[in-house]
């Protein structure tokens, strides 16, 4: 990874404010073509509000957006994903009877006229979304398979092919191994591999430090809304990473009035 490249997100001294409670008190994050930025924080750290900054659903109360290098302001969810900031959620916005080419292309229904009338391309969608999917090291048994009937890896697999496919240059995946177990987790972290050697920036939101250390390429850390600090991989150990997550000096101080280990 080139950290001379320009980022293709910055984010300057974000502060997001809900009447008296402020949510985010100043945080900084930039992310590069291609590669994965994992954001890190415990529960309640603001990792949520940030994402939700960064892809349109809150304006900040103060601070600066930039993408591709020039100042943005989005009004809404539809504007950055224009730009090109695709968001998975961790509910993935999927209908689990409808088959997978369906939810693949929700929104945005390939058409073709027959006689004068405009009719859902069902051949062009199956295409797609089978040759999609197999670039994600998922085959499909077909492409009118139910989503409902696949693991939860694999509808996390789903919902990335088809940002990637609709133009995301920057993937937000919002703690997408929090609910898998270990095979699952695993083709998941695969799958942001390819979509990072893809050119695609990722913002990889997580509670986890190995899910992060086995994909992130620098890490950025919240706690109560402010930005403890960003490093790359190679210069930051687990125990460290962790330590910053729970609050570094904060559990140092509680360890040593119990005297042992917390």
């Amino acid at each position: 990874m080139n950290t001379d490249q320009t980022p293709i997100i910055e984010m300057k001294n974000i502060e997001k404010h809900f009447g008296p409670v402020i949510a985010l008190a100043g945080v900084s994050l930039s992310v590069l073509p291609g590669e994965c930025h994992c954001l890190l924080g415990d529960n309640g750290a603001g990792k949520s509000t940030f994402i939700k900054t960064m892809s349109g659903v809150h304006k900040p109360t103060k601070g600066e957006i930039y993408f591709e290098g020039k100042p943005m302001h989005f009004d809404r969810p539809r504007d950055a994903i224009a730009a090109g900031i695709a968001t998975v959620y961790q509910d993935l916005a999927m209908i689990p009877l409808m088959s997978v080419a369906r939810n693949f292309f929700m929104g945005n229904e390939p058409m073709k006229r027959v006689v004068g009338i405009n009719l859902f391309d069902h051949n062009l969608a199956n295409e797609v979304t089978m040759a999609e999917m197999k670039k994600m090291g998922i085959n499909l048994r077909g492409p009118d398979q139910a989503v409902g009937t696949l693991s939860g890896g694999e509808r996390q697999t789903v919902a990335i092919a088809r940002a990637v496919h609709f133009g995301a240059k920057v993937l937000i995946l919002d703690e997408p191994t929090s609910a898998l177990g270990v095979r699952q987790t695993s083709n998941v972290l695969a799958t942001v591999d390819r979509v990072r050697k893809k050119g695609v920036a990722v913002v990889f939101i997580t509670h986890n430090v190995r899910h992060a250390l086995a994909v992130g390429d620098r890490y950025t850390v919240l706690n109560r809304g402010l930005t403890l600090g960003t490093s790359e991989r190679g210069k930051i150990t687990p125990e460290e990473l962790q330590d910053l997550m729970a609050g570094g000096q904060e559990l140092a101080t509680l360890e040593g009035s119990l005297g042992g280990t917390v």
